[in-house]
Parts: structure tokens; sequence; C-alpha cells
């Protein structure tokens, strides 16, 4: 807990935090699935960026979002929710966003750094008592240090990895024809 603020307060601040920063990520996994070109389009622009093949990264992107978003609102495997947002925003910042520099007004890498960095926080310090990981007993024991250490090195190993096995960026030509 915040040194501060009293348990029932940290327990509404997180439970809130967790929610809408979880539901926030779903939705961007819904998207991603439904809307626009839905998962063809999407597909498409996955294969476009050298994440291929696009169809299966597009539906691992999407579902990822959608169940990591919704396990995080629940404050359900918190730290391993942690982990797989972790995972999406390397991936996402290293083939889409590094390349235009820091800031997001440029399509940079600052927002999917933020998003990152926000889950790592809720991993380290816990879901709260208004979650499932509470209500299952599971939160002592996935929080604090284990949980900060399961949402970084997790996550970015999983982001690293699928990298290092799928992206394949396309020429220059390719890329901006």
């Amino acid at each position: 807990m915040v040194e501060g603020l009293e348990q029932t307060e940290f327990d509404a601040v997180m439970a809130g935090f967790r929610v809408i920063i979880g539901l926030v990520f779903a939705a961007h996994g819904w998207a991603k699935r439904f809307s626009g070109g839905g998962i063809d389009g999407t597909a498409g622009w996955f294969d476009s960026m050298g994440m291929r093949p696009g169809r299966l990264h597009a539906n691992l992107a999407s579902t990822m979002e959608m169940v990591t978003g919704v396990l995080l609102a629940l404050g359900l495997l918190t730290s391993f929710a942690a982990a797989g947002i972790v995972g999406v925003m390397v991936v996402a910042g290293w083939t889409v966003h590094r390349s235009a520099g820091f800031f997001i007004v440029g399509n940079g890498w600052e927002y999917t750094f933020i998003v990152g960095l926000i889950a790592v926080a809720i991993a380290g310090l816990g879901p709260g008592r208004w979650s499932v990981d509470e209500a299952l007993g599971l939160a002592d024991d996935l929080n604090g240090w284990t949980g900060l250490a399961i949402a970084v090195v997790l996550g970015v190993a999983a982001g690293v990895g699928q990298i290092a096995v799928f992206y394949r960026p396309p020429p220059p030509a390719e890329a901006a024809g």
C-alpha cells in the first residue's frame, strides 16, 4: 500500500485505475478485431509493417489486448495481465512507433511506454483488496517485487521474442509505396 493513503482509499483508487486502464486496453483490442477494416484490415496492416503472417498477429494482438485488459480490470492474475500488456507494448513500440521518436504527437513511442509503465506499476503495487486476486488469496503472492518481476521480465521477454521470431520489416521502397 502507498504510505499516506488509508487502505480503503488505496483500494478504491487502484480498482478505478485497474478498471479504466484495463477496459481501455480491451477496447483497443476490440477495435482491431471489429472496427474499420476488421481483422482483415488489421492483418493487412500487420503484414505491411513486417509482422508476418499478418493474420496471425492481428488475431494474437487483438485477443491479447482484450483478454489482458479484462483480466487487469477484474484484478485477476494481475501481474500476468500486466506482463501481457507490457509484451504488446514492446512489440508496438518497436515495430510501429520507434522510428518516429518519443512523442505520440508524431506517432512516437511515448504512449506505448506509458501504458507499459502503468501496467508494471499496477503489478508492483498489487491489485488492491477489491480484486479477484484478493478474493482468491493470490494478491499477496503476486504483487510487490514478485509482481514487478513477472510484469517486466515476462512481458519484455515475450515482446522481444515475438519481434525476434516474426518481425521482418519491408525494404524502404516497399514501406514507402
